[in-house]
């Protein structure tokens, strides 16, 4: 079955970084977009970065725009998400995403806390 496992979040201060990472099983990996979304507390899920199969393409929300960097490895089924000058809004808990034959797919999803 589809399985993403999500790594890489943890306690940051503002302005530093952090790198998450997803590793992907039971499906074809380079034949689908990646996406990461992340979630507060009473707000919806949002979409925070998308990659394209082949990883030529890339798009992101307005507020992180400049500051992350999506960016997959389809030989070792790997989506990660490289986040700079990180804020107290960026805190959330962060979800690597697949959409497969119109069914979404999640990870367990990864805490990231800014914070000083």
């Amino acid at each position: 079955q589809v399985r993403l496992v999500e790594s890489g979040g943890g306690l940051v201060q503002p302005g530093g970084s952090l790198r998450l990472s997803c590793t992907a099983s039971g499906f074809t990996f380079n034949t689908a977009a990646m996406t990461w979304f992340r979630q507060t507390p009473g707000r919806l899920r949002e979409l925070v970065a998308a990659i394209t199969e082949t990883g030529d393409t890339t798009n992101y929300m307005d507020s992180v725009r400049g500051r992350f960097t999506i960016s997959r490895d389809n030989d070792k089924n790997t989506v990660d998400l490289e986040m700079n000058s990180l804020k107290p809004e960026d805190t959330a808990v962060y979800y690597c995403s697949v959409l497969l034959r119109s069914n979404r797919h999640w990870g367990q999803g990864t805490q990231v806390t800014v914070s000083s």
